[in-house]
C-alpha cells in the first residue's frame, strides 16, 4: 500500500511537468504564428509611412488611387484622378500601399507591335 501511493506521486509529478512543458510548447508555438508575423508587418507598415515623400501614388484602404501632395505629422493629402480639385486630407494609416515614382519608369511598358500582331 504504501509503495502505491509512492508510485502514484511521483507519477502525478511528471504529469504536471509535462503539462507544464506543453504549454511552454503552445505560447512558444502562438509567438511564431501570430505575434511574430504581426510585428513584422507592422514594422514594415510604419516604414513604408515613414518613407512617404511628395509625389509617391498611393493605394488607400478603401481602393482609391491618387498621389501624394502633401505630407504632415499624421495626415496626407492626396489628389485623385486627372481633376486636380479633388484633393482630399486623409490620415497616414489609411495608405496600405505607396509606390515611388522610380520604380513605376523602372517597369518596362509592353509592346504594342507584339500585341497588334496577335490581334490579327
Amino acid at each position: 500500500m504504501i509503495f502505491a501511493s509512492e508510485a502514484s506521486a511521483s507519477s502525478g509529478g511528471m504529469g504536471g511537468m509535462s503539462m507544464i512543458i506543453l504549454m511552454i510548447a503552445l505560447i512558444a508555438l502562438m509567438y511564431f504564428m501570430m505575434i511574430r508575423p504581426q510585428k513584422k508587418e507592422q514594422k514594415r507598415q510604419q516604414a513604408m509611412l515613414s518613407s512617404m515623400e511628395i509625389g509617391d501614388a498611393v493605394v488607400t484602404s478603401s481602393g482609391f488611387y491618387g498621389v501624394i501632395i502633401d505630407i504632415t505629422e499624421e495626415d496626407v493629402i492626396v489628389e485623385f484622378g486627372n481633376n486636380k480639385n479633388c484633393r482630399i486630407p486623409m490620415r497616414k494609416a489609411a495608405i496600405i500601399q505607396v509606390e515611388k515614382p522610380e520604380d513605376a519608369a523602372a517597369v518596362p511598358e509592353k509592346d504594342t507591335k507584339s500585341t497588334d500582331k496577335k490581334e490579327k
